[in-house]
């Protein structure tokens, strides 16, 4: 979007992205010992990675092709296509959970109180918003170079399904 211009639509998506982050964020640190010990679980997140990837991929490739109406809508809609985007992607939840367990080892945080789990929770958010927003910023200035470019359009669902095919082979041989 930064790349196309639509700057005020991928604000609203930066935005979208945010506020999903902060439950992911939470349901990681409340469920991170639990999810850390569990070989099952892990097992499944990397199946569920590869599938919404995958699909996350294909749909990606196929509205570069024949974009439908709901593609044109959520183009049209930073914010909606950012809460569904954020919500489809079980990404974040690992990396917090991963991200958790090294800064409490590191004895870098201490999540004993609601207060600090909600600080911490809500740093996550921030830091999720400053960092679109630098990107969008870097957006701008690549903007044309890349614009109305195929290869730029289809990479993004290229990067998905390679993404998701390595989730797979890593759920697979696991």
């Amino acid at each position: 979007m930064g790349l196309e211009n639509k700057i005020r639509i991928a604000l609203r998506f930066i935005l979208a992205v945010a506020l999903i982050e902060y439950p992911y964020a939470w349901i990681a640190v409340e469920f991170e010992h639990l999810i850390t010990a569990s070989p099952l679980v892990q097992q499944n997140f990397k199946l569920l990675a590869a599938v919404v990837m995958l699909a996350l991929g294909i749909l990606g490739l196929w509205s570069v092709r024949k974009p439908s109406s709901l593609t044109v809508k959520l183009q049209e809609s930073g914010f909606r296509k950012g809460l569904i985007l954020s919500i489809l992607n079980p990404q974040a939840i690992p990396w917090w959970i991963g991200m958790t367990a090294y800064l409490k080892i590191q004895g870098w945080i201490v999540l004993a109180t609601t207060w600090q789990v909600h600080s911490y929770v809500l740093g996550t958010s921030l830091g999720v918003l400053l960092l679109l927003l630098l990107l969008l910023m870097a957006a701008k200035k690549l903007a044309p170079v890349v614009r109305n470019n195929r290869l730029v359009a289809l990479l993004p669902g290229l990067i998905l399904i390679g993404l998701g095919l390595l989730a797979l082979y890593s759920y697979l041989v696991s």
